[in-house]
């Protein structure tokens, strides 16, 4: 009868957690959420089917068990199912007794008891996702308490308690509902199906990649790369707004690439109306001020459409810190999967964290976390960067050097690629070396690249409406629309017989 009492608590002791319960069970009166009778089978299901192990390994881990011993006999399994060695009733038996653990789980009787639990490992990995959806709910309670005991603690940074509250959420889907680590002879099938890819397209682009819409860039660079941050750095006034909003529009309008900008100097309405102006190729002043011809109000009610029902999700709150960045971030991607991230610009940005930082290491920790952030979210993050006055003092043509980076600190050392925008109309030069016309000429200068070379890009840049086109292209200057009167719109332009002829509109 004593021998009997002392296997029942042996066997109650096996149905609890080390841990003490959590206090949502003592506030709500309920147990956490568990799954013991699945946990059995799977157990079971394991101990008599040699191959079920390869189906639970990348969904279980030994933590995601309610039950200690259940998390102790798993745990001994994947040690055996590490070290290629057969995983059966008596080599788990094995296992526990050499640690110790095996009268603490049960014995061999409880482990004989698991494998009468289950007729097949037919259902193995589906019990498995309901034990792992059941871990993730425990969890859920868990940082909750924790958010919930940190948020009374008067010395709490709130920012740094945001932060960590979003990061420990999302590190539960991370952690239990992907798979981050892959063998090698996995790369190297995915590497040889990019290198096939690569060799039949004459654009260069990664399979994964999102375009720039630049041919020449676009070969230089194949593509704005998954977890790249690349900073493009430029003088004020010399377009680099004007850039990124090109390469947003060419990634969601063309290419149908969800894009999201962060804009933190200009509002968002001011950068819809750029955007529409480059779209529909009108004058950015005349889209400002609304005083568009009839005609040119009839194309941009046009071509606008394109533009509207592009994936472009624009943020113009100021001042915002690495922090809501990042939340954002993550929220855009679960909402819209956004492809690519765009941040106007890097300086605005500030760190969040300690006060006691100066700007060259809050730039730095910056630069650092948008880095993460694109390894996080497998996304090209672009920061628009400014560049110091220095390049102003130098002779010749002005263009910028890595070392003309405003505070730089980490900027350099952080990014992927590092790129200049350079307009010589900029500095009043209006040919070149050998004569040539300067007259809209635009370079992007790749000065870093960490996986591609280095080198000039020439483009042409129409400064009327921000619009950049590839050099080669079939460019032609902007003319002047003397033969039209410039009236604001009258809305209803089809009632307008005035200025109907548009035989010197010229439209590219």
């Amino acid at each position: 009868m004593e021998e009997k009492s002392n296997n029942l608590a042996k066997k109650n002791t096996r149905f609890t957690r080390s841990k003490s319960e959590d206090i949502s069970s003592l506030l709500y009166g309920k147990i956490p959420p568990q799954a013991r009778e699945l946990e059995e089978a799977v157990l079971g299901a394991i101990l008599i089917e040699k191959d079920a192990i390869s189906y639970v390994s990348d969904i279980l881990k030994p933590e995601s068990f309610y039950v200690e011993a259940h998390s102790t006999i798993y745990s001994a399994i994947q040690y055996l199912f590490g070290n290629s060695q057969p995983i059966d009733l008596l080599s788990v038996s094995e296992a526990l007794r050499k640690n110790g653990k095996l009268e603490q789980v049960g014995g061999a009787f409880y482990l004989s008891e698991l494998t009468n639990k289950v007729a097949s490992s037919a259902n193995v990995e589906y019990h498995s996702r309901i034990i792992i959806q059941k871990f993730i709910q425990r969890e859920l309670i868990r940082i909750s308490n924790e958010i919930i005991r940190d948020a009374y603690e008067d010395t709490t940074d709130v920012f740094d308690l945001l932060d960590t509250a979003e990061k420990r959420i999302y590190e539960i889907t991370d952690k239990n509902l992907r798979n981050s680590v892959q063998g090698i002879g996995q790369l190297v099938s995915k590497s040889i199906i990019q290198i096939d890819g690569l060799i039949s397209r004459e654009d260069g682009l990664l399979e994964d990649s999102v375009p720039s819409g630049f041919i020449e860039l676009d070969k230089m660079t194949s593509g704005w790369k998954a977890t790249d941050l690349i900073i493009i750095a430029a003088r004020p006034s010399m377009g680099k707004t004007a850039f990124v909003l090109n390469l947003a529009r060419n990634a969601a309008v063309d290419y149908k690439m969800p894009v999201a900008i962060f804009s933190l100097e200009m509002g968002a309405v001011q950068l819809a109306k750029r955007l529409i102006s480059l779209e529909c190729e009108i004058d950015a002043q005349k889209v400002a001020n609304g005083k568009m011809t009839n005609e040119e109000y009839a194309i941009m009610r046009d071509k606008v459409e394109r533009l509207s029902a592009a994936p472009i999700y624009i943020n113009d709150q100021p001042a915002i810190n690495i922090y809501e960045l990042r939340a954002q971030c993550r929220r855009l991607q679960n909402a819209h999967g956004i492809k690519m991230v765009i941040i106007d610009y890097l300086q605005l940005m500030s760190g969040g964290g300690d006060k006691n930082m100066n700007r060259e290491q809050e730039i730095s920790t910056i630069s650092r976390s948008l880095k993460g952030l694109a390894k996080e979210l497998n996304i090209p993050v672009i920061a628009l960067s400014q560049l110091n006055r220095s390049v102003e003092t130098r002779g010749g043509e002005k263009k910028p050097q890595l070392s003309d980076l405003r505070e730089s600190g980490s900027i350099e050392q952080d990014a992927d690629m590092v790129m200049f925008l350079y307009r010589p109309e900029y500095y009043k030069l209006d040919e070149g070396q050998t004569g040539e016309s300067l007259k809209g000429a635009a370079e992007v200068l790749i000065k870093k690249h960490r996986n591609g070379p280095v080198g000039d890009v020439p483009l042409r840049f129409n400064k009327s409406f921000g619009r950049f086109y590839d050099a080669n292209g079939l460019y032609e200057e902007m003319q002047e629309y003397t033969s039209f009167k410039t009236v604001p719109s009258k809305g209803n332009f089809m009632k307008d017989e005035e200025n109907k002829n548009t035989d010197n509109f010229d439209v590219f």
